[in-house]
């Protein structure tokens, strides 16, 4: 007899399912960056910010958000080890975003039809947070790291529709 997994014995998600609430944090950050191209240097402090916000998830009181936070620190990397994640800056940021915010709002669902309602709340302010460090990272603008604005327009209305979707 082989034994199942912690995700599919704990919380009854298929190895697809796992994939997608795992997967969905990092995506979350990619996109709340690419709302606005902000240059390297602020987009790897956007980075630095959505990589703490996603381990912070390690101590979060859900089992659900620690048990997925875990799992993807150890997939790409502990930022209290040192470690980055690479600068990704899609070809198409809005063809990223449509696609993330159809994957939050499929996770959305199935969360709602699998978990408590605490568990799924917590998943889905999670990934709201991770969207509002990432956002809120580095300004956008003015001259020499001055003045700018801290959430520009195309970044608040990526939160809002991942709020929308999140239903949260």
């Amino acid at each position: 007899m082989t034994e199942q997994p912690l995700y599919a014995t704990e919380f009854g998600f298929s190895d697809d399912e796992w994939g997608l609430l795992v997967g969905l944090p990092q995506s979350v950050l990619t996109a709340a960056s690419a709302a606005e191209s902000d240059g390297s240097r602020r987009t790897r402090n956007e980075n630095a910010a959505g990589l703490e916000s996603i381990a912070a998830g390690r101590e979060s009181a859900s089992p659900l958000v620690a048990a997925v936070a875990g799992e993807l620190i150890g997939r790409v990397g502990d930022p209290e080890a040192g470690e980055e994640l690479p600068v990704i800056e899609p070809a198409d940021p809005r063809t990223l975003i449509a696609d993330v915010l159809d994957r939050a709002a499929k996770a959305s669902t199935l969360l709602t039809n699998r978990v408590s309602e605490g568990e799924a709340g917590a998943y889905r302010h999670w990934l709201l947070s991770i969207a509002e460090h990432v956002v809120s990272a580095a300004s956008t603008g003015g001259l020499l790291g001055l003045g700018g604005d801290d959430v520009t327009e195309s970044e608040r209305r990526f939160r809002d529709e991942l709020a929308h979707v999140l239903n949260d």
